[in-house]
């Protein structure tokens, strides 16, 4: 059996530290599509843009009031991406309580785990491949 990571996504004060980062804060509370779009890009590995997943998210959000349910799949996916326990309790009564708080609380941890939120997956495995590739040397003789 697989042993549980002690994460802060566990702790149960962690939902309520999006006031931590006040201009993340208050762009998930203003526009929460976009903090969505980008969690679920890096978490759908690029498979999806954060345009494609905010825009769905908006609609969600604006003509069935089914956005928490989305949201929440994505913090389930999450959760499974990085071995994480479902505190403070189960995803979608997280999602569907405090929305901002959850978006935010994903948001930090993908931040915290070395994702540069707002370049894209794309754009955050290039800069990861160019950290760890060799510099380039000039080889053989020279005259």
């Amino acid at each position: 059996m697989a042993k549980m990571q002690a994460n802060p996504f566990n702790s149960i004060h962690c939902i309520f530290g999006c006031g931590n980062n006040c201009g993340d804060c208050c762009a998930t509370c203003f526009c929460p599509c976009v903090t969505f779009g980008r969690i679920a890009e890096i978490v759908d590995r690029g498979s999806t843009s954060c345009g494609t997943s905010g825009a769905l998210y908006a609609l969600l959000q604006w003509f069935t009031c089914l956005h928490c349910v989305y949201s929440c799949a994505y913090r389930s996916k999450l959760r499974a991406q990085y071995n994480l326990g479902e505190s403070p309790c189960n995803d979608c009564f997280v999602h569907c309580c405090c929305e901002p708080c959850a978006l935010s609380q994903e948001y930090r941890e993908l931040r915290n785990r070395g994702f540069d939120m707002s370049i894209g997956w794309h754009a955050n495995m290039e800069r990861q491949f160019m950290m760890t590739e060799p510099p380039v040397t000039q080889g053989g003789m020279m005259r």
